[in-house]
């Protein structure tokens, strides 16, 4: 076990949520799931956490009430190698009633926030030419999805 783990606080849909994450990713598996009994407080039988792994990093889920809510001072960033990896992640958590943000940003239905971030993006920010940095720069921040073949356009022009 990791010495650090996300902890995720749902509602109630925190078993919803863990079998859509692990679909979404590969590598990735559900663990260990601790149900409500008759002490409650949730309903006898619903979820009241489950441990699961995407791609080798653990998470608890816990579904403990509407008191909190997500929101965009934690994301999870996913490093893709390639514009069909950044598709693939983008359509996958944005399906559903996710919501498309900026800058390579979104929420997915659960309110969670990600930035789905090509390894291109910080290859053409960390040009030596500060120009062409700046115009990837200039370019990103007009997007939401990011689109590294207009990312590359940008740095030569």
């Amino acid at each position: 076990m990791a010495k650090i783990t996300p902890f995720l606080w749902f509602d109630n849909n925190a078993e919803e949520a863990v079998n859509f994450y692990t679909s979404v990713f590969k590598n990735s598996k559900i663990g260990t799931v601790h149900r409500y009994g008759d002490a409650g407080p949730g309903p006898k039988g619903t979820v009241m956490t489950a441990s699961f792994t995407i791609d080798g990093l653990e998470f608890t889920a816990l579904n403990g009430g509407p008191a909190f809510k997500f929101n965009e001072s934690i994301s999870f960033v996913v490093h893709c190698k390639d514009q069909a990896e950044v598709d693939h992640y983008w359509e996958k958590l944005t399906s559903n009633g996710g919501k498309e943000v900026e800058c390579g940003w979104l929420k997915d239905k659960f309110g969670l926030s990600w930035q789905i971030v090509p390894d291109a993006l910080f290859e053409l920010l960390g040009d030596k030419n500060p120009l062409k940095s700046q115009k990837v720069m200039q370019a990103m921040l007009q997007m939401k999805k990011i689109d590294v073949a207009k990312l590359k356009q940008a740095a030569e022009q």
